[in-house]
């Protein structure tokens, strides 16, 4: 896919996200996510800060954080936070739409939206029907990156399958994992908690519970 491509999936996947939003009460708002640092509210504005940084303002804030990523990324939270979480959602609404990032691949930007997407759907018991061509090119990317989170260092010696599209990939000979492509890419992205959606020997490796 080329870029303009991936721009029109990522901004499908934002407004997908804004609208499952636009419901959450105070308490669901407040709830934690899978990403266990945060709460809902923070997840989402951890996404606005990176729908927000540009090259230049990222580099700034990894040498004022003197190259703590933790810490930018703390940083560059608290500033989309707003009043309340319906400023914290407005201002989501408002990134919906832009093409601004780190320099990091749009691939990568696409991923970061999935995921951080289930970190809050999931324990909110809320489901989405992801277009499986999207979550195809997710998977594919991070079966071969470690660019955001360290997805292909978590494949790496396993054979993956998708049970429900075409993503298959890995050493031939590598321990089989299977299920569908979003329990996969979440997998890989370090969420142990879709390992129940998955089968296969190589199970316990990429979920990290050997």
């Amino acid at each position: 896919m080329d870029e303009s491509t991936l721009w029109g999936l990522v901004h499908a996947e934002r407004a997908a996200l804004a609208e499952d939003l636009a419901g959450l009460n105070q308490t669901q708002w407040d709830a934690g996510s899978l990403c266990t640092e945060f709460t809902v509210r923070e997840v989402v504005a951890h996404l606005t800060a990176g729908a927000s940084l540009g090259p230049a303002r990222w580099m700034a804030g990894v040498i004022r954080c003197r190259f703590d990523f933790d810490a930018m990324v703390a940083y560059r939270l608290a500033q989309q936070l707003g009043a309340d979480h319906n400023e914290t959602l407005e201002r989501f609404r408002r990134a919906v739409t832009s093409t601004t990032k780190a320099p990091i691949p749009v691939a990568a930007v696409l991923g970061e939206v999935i995921v951080h997407g289930e970190d809050i759907r999931r324990p909110l018991g809320i489901r989405r029907d992801y277009p499986i061509a999207t979550l195809t090119r997710v998977a594919e990317y991070f079966h071969r990156s470690n660019t955001t989170v360290p997805s292909g260092r978590r494949a790496r010696g396993l054979r993956l399958s998708a049970t429900d599209g075409p993503f298959s990939a890995g050493a031939p000979d590598g321990a089989p994992v299977s299920g569908g492509t979003l329990a996969l890419i979440m997998a890989m992205a370090g969420r142990s908690a879709y390992g129940a959606e998955l089968t296969g020997a190589g199970v316990a490796a990429i979920t990290g519970t050997e």
